[in-house]
């Protein structure tokens, strides 16, 4: 059923975890048997046994209402009345411009040139890693960002710096697409129904990955021996140890150079509506949290011991 509704893969896992929390908690009773009282009771437990947060809380009320709802066919009066967790307003974490240069600085590799093209573009982690050839256009330098957060295709600007890096990336990327020509590897997984209607699209390059792992593995659905984009955790950890090096108190993450990106436009006089057009953002409302973070003191208020 999440698949039939193109949900992500990571969304199927979050929901399938959450349901069978939330069938474990409850003594394997079936959920036809249960209803409000129960799930508030297993929502109320996250939170005052298991001190979750609110958006975890809220991913949980999400996977218990898909399953009736979407699974069981189910509709009670009770689902629209339960309320969910009043996420807290946090200002993001923003890296001034020689932070993030000893960030980079401290990065190597692949790594090096994912963590540039996220801060020089605004990608998400999973957009970035996401990245098909097709996608990047270096003589227009423009990126196209194919099914972003909430189903959404936009369009941003490439680093003119990034040109000659990525030119030379690719082409020890087609080398080791040319090498699973040769030895029969089955092509990269293909988004939604296309691996049906195009059954061989995935060999080709401009469907390959721009950031491919460098091993074969398992695909969790269908089993297949194939290539797979670059592992998340395997590049959160390398931030991790970068920002380390770096000397850097602040909780970094690769969230962390999307934040930086956007505050950074706007330090330089970019309005507000191009910054959320490049961010992908759906209300501008939701960019404006960047107008707190800009490097000018509290919004822009000269301090009077600074008079």
């Amino acid at each position: 059923m999440i698949r039939a509704r193109h949900y992500s893969r990571r969304t199927e896992e979050a929901y399938v975890h959450w349901i069978r929390r939330f069938v474990l908690f409850h003594g394997r009773r079936h959920p036809r048997e249960m209803g409000a009282a129960e799930v508030t009771a297993f929502l109320s437990s996250l939170a005052n046994e298991g001190h979750v947060a609110a958006a975890t809380q809220n991913q949980a009320l999400a996977a218990v209402l898909f399953l009736y709802r979407a699974v069981l066919a189910v509709e009670l009066p009770w689902m629209s009345g339960i309320a969910r967790a009043k996420r807290p307003r946090r200002l993001p974490v923003v890296l001034t411009r020689q932070e993030v240069h000893a960030l980079l600085a401290n990065l190597d590799g692949t790594h090096a040139l994912m963590a540039r093209l996220m801060y020089g573009t605004g990608l998400r982690m999973m957009e970035c890693l996401r990245l098909r050839v097709k996608d990047v256009d270096l003589a227009r330098r423009e990126v196209v960002v194919r099914e972003g957060k909430g189903g959404k295709d936009r369009i941003t600007m490439f680093p003119a710096s990034l040109v000659e890096p990525m030119s030379a990336h690719l082409e020890r990327v087609r080398t080791l697409h040319r090498a699973d020509r040769a030895a029969g590897v089955p092509g990269v997984e293909l988004p939604g129904a296309l691996e049906r209607k195009k059954p061989g699209a995935g060999t080709e390059w401009g469907w390959h990955w721009v950031f491919p792992q460098a091993r074969l593995a398992r695909d969790p659905r269908s089993g297949v021996l194939r290539r797979h984009h670059a592992f998340d955790q395997t590049f959160q950890r390398a931030v991790k140890r970068a920002a380390y090096r770096a000397g850097i108190a602040k909780p970094v993450s690769s969230h962390t150079f999307r934040h930086s990106f956007a505050t950074h436009l706007m330090e330089a006089g970019y309005d507000i509506r191009t910054v959320q057009e490049l961010l992908g953002h759906k209300d501008v409302s939701t960019t404006m949290i960047y107008t707190h973070v800009l490097n000018r003191g509290g919004r822009g208020v000269v301090s009077p011991l600074d008079r």
